[in-house]
């Protein structure tokens, strides 16, 4: 399962793809998300740009998502704190 449901805690399991065309997500691989990110892998850009994109999808302040493991990696999890959205929407959108 690609992502948890904790109290007010939601655990995002993550496959991000850099340096695409637009930010999307683009469905399940494996047991994560997949996201292409229209930011470059550079000097964190992709991280910040991961995070208003997350922060935008669950109608939340950036404040309230942090990248808990991945800064370096592809593999990316990100916690995001008093979102009401279901995440399995996102894989409707």
């Amino acid at each position: 399962m690609w992502y948890r449901c904790s109290d007010d805690v939601i655990t995002l399991t993550l496959h991000v793809q850099p340096g695409a065309r637009r930010s999307e997500i683009v469905g399940l691989h494996g047991d994560a998300l997949k996201l292409k990110l229209a930011a470059p892998p550079v000097e964190g850009r992709a991280n910040e740009a991961l995070l208003k994109f997350i922060s935008g999808l669950f109608g939340v302040p950036l404040r309230q998502v942090e990248l808990r493991q991945g800064a370096q990696s592809r593999h990316k999890v990100v916690e995001v704190v008093g979102s009401t959205v279901d995440p399995e929407t996102l894989l409707t959108l």
